[in-house]
């Protein structure tokens, strides 16, 4: 690992501007915004801002690509040959990608290692395996007006996909939109979160560097209200898929209907872990405390609303309130951190509100709750017991290293607590009853279910929720299916049998 003052000097090494169809853009007209560090609250950098102009100028390259150019014209088995290359790139500049996240996002660097770059080079990899296997079907079809018919159908690119990504894990879930895009034949245009876009803009580097053509991909980043905003309404776009907010989510959708255009939503969520009296507690207890304080908090899946069953509820209590004690918040670059910062001060005075909010609401904080004093965005991994199941903290996604641990009686009870939520996105089940574990996961709504393991990610696995969790899906066939049309020909022949 990198010391904190290498890890910033490679910052200089990183792209600052818009990459548009093969040129990295900068100009007087363009805005700038700056990258600031969560941990020291310096700034890392400053970034050129693409507004309206390179919007309408990226769409349109990506149109003329797939209409007229090259990447058009790049058959399934150069695309996957291109996938592959970038995917090695990314693999031998793992540590540069980890180092940035832990700069950009405030995470200890353990977590992009062993979690983001290993999946967002999968993904990569997974999808240039597809990309040469888009077949379509053979329909055997009626007579037209007594001649016989040959019909088939093809699988097409969607076309022009904008890509919008979160602060989170920008690298892993860029990926998931990028590669499946890519692989389809359709034309990128990401734009990257502006509270965490280095890693991003390092990836288009090398995404020149592998020799997709021009007009393929370019990464705008800029502010969301601007440089969102603009791809989100361009009438060149086909299909927006977006990970973020509800609330920036229903401007996403509601945009894309003017055009009736493609959309794939992934919102978020305040999933629940359900632990079972029949639960290893330890295992459980360590999987929860994941579960809820991985990445600060800061994730979709988090499992922040913890059900457990009321034979165990006290034991297994005083053993999640140890993993949480043992948490060591600090800089990213210390060896000893386990738990970095929260991305930005927004984000801090928000986690601060919902603390408030449980305390308020008569839930028993047990631990954490405050924050270390000095700089960055930090807060204490936090914990409340007896908390129910209407109140604000078992309710809203916090995002942020918050848990909310609730009893229950029944699996019926526990059931019916997990589903009533206004999200969808993820469960985890801890229980030595594989037939329960089963059962239970068939009731269980939400998008994915994990059976004695948090959140386990796998490219070939569909990802999505419903309710405000969103709508459609990313990674496995669904990632594919998301970015292709399926094509109808039929051919009536002029062929007649001798009677």
């Amino acid at each position: 690992m990198l010391a904190r003052t290498e890890a910033e000097q490679l910052v200089s090494t990183v792209p600052t501007e818009p990459y548009v169809a093969g040129r990295w853009v900068s100009g007087q007209s363009i805005d700038t915004f700056d990258v600031i560090d969560p941990v020291t609250e310096r700034r890392l950098t400053t970034v050129a801002a693409a507004g309206a102009r390179e919007v309408d100028e990226a769409v349109s390259h990506a149109r003329s690509a797939l209409d007229e150019g090259e990447w058009g014209r790049t058959d399934g088995s150069a695309r996957a040959l291109l996938l592959h290359r970038l995917a090695d790139l990314i693999e031998a500049r793992s540590e540069e990608f980890a180092t940035l996240e832990s700069l950009d996002i405030g995470k200890p660097g353990f977590e992009p290692r062993a979690i983001d770059l290993p999946q967002a080079i999968g993904a990569f990899r997974y999808f240039a395996g597809w990309a040469d296997k888009l077949e379509g079907r053979s329909v055997p079809t009626s007579p037209y007006m007594g001649r016989p018919t040959h019909s088939y159908t093809v699988r097409e690119p969607v076309g022009v996909v904008a890509a919008i990504t979160p602060w989170n894990s920008p690298t892993m879930i860029g990926s998931w939109k990028i590669a499946p895009a890519l692989a389809a034949g359709c034309a990128v245009v990401l734009k990257p979160p502006e509270d965490a876009p280095l890693t991003s803009l390092l990836l288009a580097s090398l995404i020149e560097e592998a020799g997709f053509p021009a007009g393929a991909f370019s990464v705008l980043p800029g502010l969301g209200a601007v440089t969102g905003q603009a791809l989100i309404e361009h009438p060149g776009v086909d299909k927006i898929s977006f990970t973020g907010s509800p609330e920036t989510g229903y401007k996403v959708a509601v945009a894309a209907a003017k055009g009736f255009r493609r959309t794939t939503l992934e919102l978020g969520g305040k999933s629940p872990q359900i632990v079972f009296g029949d639960a290893d507690l330890d295992e459980a207890a360590q999987g929860v405390a994941v579960g809820i304080f991985a990445n600060q908090g800061e994730v979709c899946a988090a499992g922040s609303r913890i059900l457990v069953a009321r034979s165990v509820y006290d034991e297994f209590v005083e053993r999640l309130v140890v993993r949480a004690r043992d948490i060591k918040v600090g800089d990213p670059f210390d060896e000893d951190t386990t738990m970095g910062a929260l991305i930005n001060a927004r984000q801090l005075e928000r986690v601060s509100q919902y603390v408030a909010a449980g305390i308020d609401d008569g839930a028993r904080l047990i631990a954490g709750g405050g924050r270390p004093d000095g700089k960055g965005f930090f807060v204490e991994p936090t914990l409340f017991a007896d908390v129910d199941n209407t109140m604000t903290i078992a309710r809203r996604e916090i995002f942020g290293p918050v848990g909310a641990i609730i009893a229950f009686d029944s699996e019926s009870e526990a059931v019916a607590m997990a589903n009533d939520s206004d999200y969808a996105l993820a469960a985890t089940l801890w229980t030595s009853d594989v037939s329960r574990a089963h059962v239970v996961a068939r009731r269980v709504r939400a998008g994915a279910v994990a059976i004695n393991g948090w959140a386990p990610l796998d490219p070939r696995l569909p990802w999505g929720g419903s309710k405000l969790s969103g709508q459609g899906r990313e990674l496995g066939w669904a990632g594919i299916e998301a970015n292709t049309e399926e094509k109808t020909v039929t051919a009536v022949l002029s062929y007649a049998p001798d009677k």
